[in-house]
């Protein structure tokens, strides 16, 4: 199956698309299942960045003025136009290299997750608030913060610009969206979506290239009230720095070290049909995939063995019945791969995978693609970088525990705390793990991934900084909540 690339770059979207910028500054998009140009992407310089700003800052009273019930109609009529864009999932497999179903399934979750907001907008009515003062009546009202930054990952395009960009207009705002450069038409067509669903002007833009560039003039500008963003630790710690001097709210979803833990008394059958779904989800480039698995040694021989064994028969590769894709770029692929020869080096046993596989074998081309095989290896030392950072490919480490509480210490060993699973028939002994497990999201006898548009997502320790998306808690991020009293 092929596809011809449907679309043009664009350096800044005003709600309708302004077309190539004279300057013509571009880099190269590389198509990471062939390692081929996909297309020449239009740097925003400051300039394009200066003008949405303005553009928002024109717009953003008169859309705060809109009834929010009409808000969330052009919410409601943007969602049901993507449902007839197929055109976008098309481009989410080509820019990420996944496949095609993956693609579907991603797109589908960002349709719900608006329409999910859309239906918010009937339940965004001020608060009552009691009073010892019983001539007094007092309400909660939310109002918007203002002209916001979305700052969006690679991984999950779709899917993480329908978290931020929705409930960011159902409470009024104006906002910037920074494309990643990895992944830099979807905004685009999100863009041009709400538009047609009669977003008016100013009210959305869209910025292209590097953070280093387009990415810091648009956070250091004082104009910005909030940014959310989501990456890398390091990132959102300058973001952080930056915002700090003149206050401005920060969201901040920075990944995860995530720990899939079995214990003696789990359902082996179900643990490792979870343990390698979330292990290789989306090539192990999504923040809630497991790159930890903590096993209790009373079933770590015959766990390891199943799972190795479901492992090797995994299909890598962009058809539909992959299992899953392409690593995002070279620089990134190289980087996984250099992590798991240097943690071999220091003592690591490989018990599969570890190498690069330069084509999709059922395509038969794309040698120069950016596929890995699906890795596990075990004997690696907790403190090892490759058990302590996040490697976001696919790539596990497998661990040992002597008990329940060595294994609660093993997942509780690094300093991030996004996601976990546990695996048990003993829901006290699952409680417990709850309990003393530091994370923002724990399950019981599932995967570490998936979520849903009602669910708040977000972690702990380096994971974050105490903000969720989605779910109704991400509208007191996107909001400020005025307390207005009246007494009679």
């Amino acid at each position: 199956m092929s596809w011809s690339y449907p679309i043009k770059s664009f350096n800044w979207v005003n709600n309708q698309m302004s077309g190539l910028h004279k300057s013509r500054h571009c880099f190269d998009k590389l198509d990471p299942a062939t390692g081929e140009v996909l297309e020449a992407v239009i740097q925003s310089l400051e300039g394009d960045v200066l003008s949405a700003i303005d553009s928002a800052r024109k717009s953003q009273e008169y859309w705060a003025r809109v009834p929010v019930k009409d808000r969330g109609e052009i919410l409601a009529k943007a969602a049901s136009i993507m449902d007839d864009c197929a055109d976008l999932a098309r481009v989410v497999a080509l820019e990420s290299g996944k496949p095609v179903p993956h693609a579907v399934s991603e797109v589908s979750a960002a349709i719900d997750c608006i329409r999910f907001f859309a239906n918010e907008s009937l339940n965004f009515i001020p608060e009552s608030l009691s009073s010892s003062n019983p001539n007094r009546t007092t309400v909660l009202l939310r109002k918007p913060v203002g002209i916001g930054a979305l700052i969006v990952p690679f991984n999950n395009p779709a899917a993480s610009i329908a978290w931020k960009l929705a409930p960011a207009l159902l409470c009024g705002n104006a906002v910037i969206i920074k494309s990643h450069e990895l992944t830099p038409s979807i905004a685009i067509y999100f863009a041009e979506i709400f538009r047609r669903a009669g977003l008016p002007d100013g009210i959305l833009s869209v910025i292209q290239g590097k953070g280093s560039t387009a990415g810091e003039i648009l956070i250091g500008n004082n104009d910005i009230d909030f940014v959310s963003f989501t990456g890398s630790v390091t990132a959102g710690q300058s973001i952080l720095e930056v915002c700090a001097k003149r206050m401005a709210r920060v969201c901040v979803e920075s990944g995860g070290k995530n720990a899939f833990v079995v214990l003696e008394d789990a359902d082996l059958d179900k643990a490792v049909h979870w343990a390698v779904k979330s292990a290789f989800v989306d090539a192990g480039q999504r923040c809630a995939a497991a790159s930890r698995m903590i096993i209790e040694k009373g079933v770590y021989e015959e766990f390891k063995k199943r799972f190795i064994d479901s492992v090797s028969k995994l299909k890598v590769g962009i058809t539909e019945e992959c299992d899953f894709g392409a690593i995002i770029s070279k620089e990134r692929m190289d980087r996984i791969l250099s992590e798991i020869a240097s943690v071999k080096e220091s003592g690591a046993t490989l018990l599969c995978g570890g190498e690069k596989l330069g084509a999709c074998q059922e395509l038969g081309r794309g040698k120069n693609g950016f596929f890995i095989s699906p890795t596990v290896l075990e004997d690696v030392h907790p403190e090892d970088d490759f058990a302590q950072k996040e490697i976001f490919g696919p790539a596990v480490a497998i661990f040992k525990a002597n008990d329940f509480t060595h294994a609660v210490n093993l997942a509780n060993s690094t300093k991030f705390g996004l996601a976990s699973a546990v695996h048990t028939r003993n829901f006290d002994i699952a409680g417990k793990f709850r309990d003393f497990h530091k994370a923002g999201v724990i399950r019981v006898n599932g995967p570490t991934f998936g979520s849903e548009p009602h669910w708040p997502f977000g972690g702990e320790k380096l994971s974050g900084n105490g903000w969720r998306e989605p779910g109704v808690q991400a509208l007191d991020f996107y909001s400020s909540l005025t307390q207005f009293s009246i007494d009679r």
